[in-house]
């Protein structure tokens, strides 16, 4: 029963998945893609899906702060029905506002470089987003 959290960007997909009972959140990777072609993505995806045995997905939902939601959100959206369609399984739509914000202010405080902050803000953005999903849920 494990869950992968998804931070879909316009190149890259941070990618995180839960522990077997649903409490912890860690980064797997970060995968790049060509939005809006879903099919760059499709076999990466299932490769994780399978290996992990993954039964549920959590996707970023950039909406605005005034709550509205603008053509990121859209863009989620989308991913998160072809996903649902493609891989057969609950696909739910998580606020994100902020997480990549938070999770840049945590590597600063790690002390870690801009150049391996860039490598590796989607993949901390997409733990932030399924961690936060996992703890709303229990």
């Amino acid at each position: 029963m494990k869950k992968i959290g998804l931070d879909v960007g316009e190149k890259t997909i941070g990618i995180a998945i839960s522990d077997a009972l649903g409490w912890t959140a860690q980064g797997l990777k970060t995968l790049r893609w060509k939005e809006p072609d879903f099919e760059t993505a499709k076999e990466p995806l299932r490769e994780i899906i399978t290996q992990h045995e993954i039964t549920e997905a959590v996707i970023g939902f950039p909406k605005n702060m005034n709550g509205s939601i603008g053509p990121r959100a859209e863009a989620s959206q989308a991913f998160a029905s072809w996903l649902e369609e493609e891989f057969k399984m609950d696909v739910h739509l998580w606020d994100e506002r902020l997480t990549t914000m938070a999770a840049e202010r945590v590597l600063i405080d790690a002390d870690v470089s801009r150049k391996k902050r860039k490598k590796v803000i989607d993949k901390m953005a997409a733990v932030m987003i399924l961690q936060s999903y996992m703890d709303a849920k229990q």
